[in-house]
């Protein structure tokens, strides 16, 4: 990473099915370009209109654990019988390049990213209400009425770890939640350790005593 570069911000960004974290954070990536996505490794099956390399990596179980093996994963977990990982070289290349990486990962993973990034920004999705997300579920028309009643349980599970994480946004208001997942990200950026390499000129000239008395 260059002088010039401040590393970009690690970004987590959790909530059970039906939330609506997707939806949130492709706004955000639309309304800030110094964003990107993480796109994880994954075994489930490739939905329809879903592209490989763009929503997800889809690889088969033998090589996912392969990669666990070889220590390729910054973190990974077990959903609903499907595994899902982050590559950490692919995390690590663009954070040195400056950009501000968001993973999408459930609470098992983030609490993996957090001890070995700290510094990570962690945010939690919240749904209105428990109806609300159950017809959220329905509305999407991808899962079986067992599969659903299976997400509204694990849901509960990951609700419960809304403490672990530094921000809660409750996305009953689409507008209104993405301005609070901005606002988020802002007030990350300037938090004074990335502040103080970016504006290193500007504090050697104000501390340096020299120029124009005040």
């Amino acid at each position: 990473m260059s002088a010039a570069t401040v590393e970009g911000l690690l970004i987590i960004v959790s909530a059970p099915s039906g939330a609506g974290k997707t939806s949130l954070v492709r706004a955000l990536v639309e309304r800030d370009p110094q964003v990107r996505i993480s796109v994880s490794h994954t075994t489930r099956p490739r939905r329809p209109r879903e592209q490989d390399g763009v929503d997800y990596h889809f690889t088969n179980r033998e090589q996912f654990l392969q990669r666990v093996a070889q220590g390729d994963f910054l973190e990974h977990a077990e959903v609903f019988g499907n595994l899902y990982g982050t590559a950490a070289s692919s995390i690590a290349e663009q954070r040195a390049r400056g950009v501000d990486v968001i993973l999408e990962i459930d609470y098992q993973g983030a609490r993996q990213v957090r001890l070995r990034h700290p510094d990570a920004v962690s945010i939690f999705i919240l749904p209105p209400s428990r109806a609300t997300l159950a017809e959220r579920l329905e509305r999407r028309a991808q899962d079986s009425p067992e599969v659903i009643e299976a997400r509204l349980a694990e849901a509960q599970t990951e609700m419960a770890s809304h403490g672990d994480y530094d921000y809660l946004i409750v996305n009953d208001d689409f507008a209104l939640a993405l301005d609070d997942l901005a606002a988020i990200v802002r007030a990350a950026r300037l938090r004074a350790p990335s502040q103080t390499r970016r504006l290193r000129s500007l504090l050697d000239d104000l501390l340096s005593g020299a120029g124009t008395p005040l």
